[in-house]
């Protein structure tokens, strides 16, 4: 019984300061007083939308650690977000909008979340674990290559969509209307209901896919509905908010810490922290330099850029001979 409450207190306990940071966030901006028009019209869509794709990626990244057997695996660093990105910019480039009125940039991002996701399944191979080094230089050829394509675009489109791209690519939260939430929290509801789903699937895998299989798990139909989950959840973060990093870095590795592994906690406790998170990024973003705002995906990288750097020192070390 001591056993099973434990996951229930984690839960309520992350519930309560998602509750705390999203007041926080509603009461800070950069304006000296917040009028109820400004809280509901413009820091309230805002506060959900954030909210929305910081559980989104961090749900993301939970999902491909578990799926890649990795645990430096995430969107940004491995390419799967810039492919997003590739096809995001296709779309703009094209004139279409973000708003959910016009799919075509989320259909476009997840296509291209999918197309990258499904280049690092293949180097990561159907059975066992990749070399952290390989899915790493995997990640930097396709963000090498994604960043080529996004240039080549952005350059061959007319100035009037030059700034939009160029603004909606740094990683920011600023587009936001209720429609698009309800877009965004359908796609991220998908997601992390089939990540919930095969969170016991998932356990499992991490002892092997021999052992899996065993046990009764359909290796093939886990890791191909994991791989489309995370696609579509990528897909719709990107889209709406451009390039985010490490966030499906940090919130994982910051739970294990404390909850363990088991997915079938890891799954929604990386949900509500990753909301927390990025809320709080956001806030920041709006108000330490206010009126002037910076880029949420810069404070991410200023925290996420040293983590990753040392992860990766470990990780080498226990790989070495």
């Amino acid at each position: 019984m001591k056993h099973a409450t434990r996951p229930t207190q984690v839960l309520l306990l992350l519930s309560a300061l998602l509750f705390a940071v999203t007041v926080l966030s509603l009461a800070f901006g950069s304006a000296e007083r917040a009028s109820s028009e400004i809280v509901l019209q413009i820091r309230l869509p805002r506060v959900l939308l954030a909210a929305l794709v910081g559980a989104g990626l961090a749900t993301a990244g939970a999902l491909l650690q578990a799926l890649l057997q990795n645990p430096l695996a995430d969107p940004y660093i491995l390419g799967i977000s810039g492919g997003a990105a590739v096809g995001g910019v296709a779309a703009l480039a094209l004139g279409a909008g973000v708003g959910v009125g016009a799919f075509s940039v989320p259909g476009f991002a997840f296509l291209g979340a999918l197309g990258a996701t499904g280049l690092l399944y293949a180097v990561a191979g159907s059975v066992g674990r990749a070399p952290t080094h390989s899915l790493l230089l995997t990640g930097v050829v396709f963000n090498a290559f994604a960043s080529s394509v996004i240039v080549f675009v952005v350059t061959a489109t007319d100035l009037s969509r030059m700034a939009g791209i160029f603004l909606w690519l740094i990683g920011s939260i600023r587009l936001v209307d209720f429609y698009l939430i309800a877009g965004v929290a359908l796609l991220l509801g998908l997601g992390l209901g089939v990540g919930i789903y095969h969170a016991y699937a998932l356990n499992l895998l991490s002892q092997g896919d021999e052992i899996a299989s065993h046990l009764g798990v359909d290796v093939v139909r886990v890791r191909r509905r994991v791989l489309l989950a995370t696609s579509l959840v990528i897909g719709a973060s990107v889209a709406v908010s451009g390039l985010i990093g490490f966030v499906g870095l940090i919130v994982p590795h910051l739970l294990r810490l404390v909850v363990g592994s088991d997915h079938r906690l890891l799954v929604p406790a990386s949900a509500l922290l990753g909301a927390s998170f990025l809320m709080l990024a956001d806030t920041l973003a709006r108000t330490i330099l206010a009126p002037t705002e910076l880029p949420v995906g810069a404070l991410t990288a200023l925290v996420g850029g040293p983590l990753f750097l040392l992860l990766l020192r470990r990780e080498l070390a226990r790989a070495a001979p």
